[in-house]
């Protein structure tokens, strides 16, 4: 399966991970290639084997999931993180997501919208729920970058407008007639003048000032 998206299971509960396998396992563009118990050996594990995507759980002993976040994005590691979680209270989602998640999910999650999910985050998406964006756009930290729009090149506008529907650079490459290294100039100036993290941030904040594609 060397085209195969390659996926890290970090729960602390044995029983929720063993069922993640088994959803996955059937998918024929889906390996798991490994497994961790809690945060700072899901890091490690992310390290050695570098997946595609890493399916993580947020409360976890020790080094919890948002924690695990913010050290893989410090380590700049490349990995796409898909939460996978039971909690949906706000003082959980919010912190996840800014520390760098790409999508979020309930454990309950039918096992083949779980696999489009890791499809959808692996090939740049944002993937969240409604009331998941619903909960950040809440937050006063989605305002981060108000006032500063007006700085943005209409080109700028315009892939972030379409950051915003959730496609990929490629996707705005292909859209606007542009090589992929242009759109990640682009999406890096955005970030830095609206002094945004992240994708995540970039089209929240877009929805938030109906900046659409």
């Amino acid at each position: 399966m060397a085209d195969a998206i390659k996926v890290l299971l970090v729960d602390d509960h044995q029983v929720v991970r063993r069922g993640l396998r088994t959803f996955l396992e059937v998918q024929d563009d889906i390996e798991v290639v490994g497994e961790a118990a809690d945060g700072a050996e899901g890091v490690a594990r992310a390290e050695e084997l570098q997946p595609d995507v890493v399916l993580m759980d947020v409360k976890m002993p020790g080094m919890d999931g948002v924690d695990a976040l913010r050290k893989l994005r410090d380590l700049n590691n490349p990995a796409r993180v898909l939460i996978v979680t039971s909690f949906t209270e706000q003082r959980t989602v919010v912190p996840a997501l800014r520390a760098g998640a790409a999508g979020y999910v309930y454990k309950d999650v039918d096992p083949d919208a779980l696999a489009g999910a890791i499809r959808s985050v692996h090939a740049g998406h944002i993937l969240l729920q409604p009331e998941v964006a619903d909960a950040l756009l809440s937050q006063e930290e989605a305002n981060s970058g108000q006032g500063r729009g007006g700085s943005l090149t209409e080109r700028e506008r315009e892939v972030l407008g379409l950051i915003a529907d959730g496609r990929s650079n490629r996707e705005i490459a292909r859209a606007l007639v542009l090589s992929e290294k242009t759109v990640k100039t682009h999406v890096s100036n955005i970030l830095m003048k609206l002094d945004l993290a992240d994708r995540t941030q970039a089209a929240l904040w877009a929805v938030r000032h109906g900046v659409t594609g």
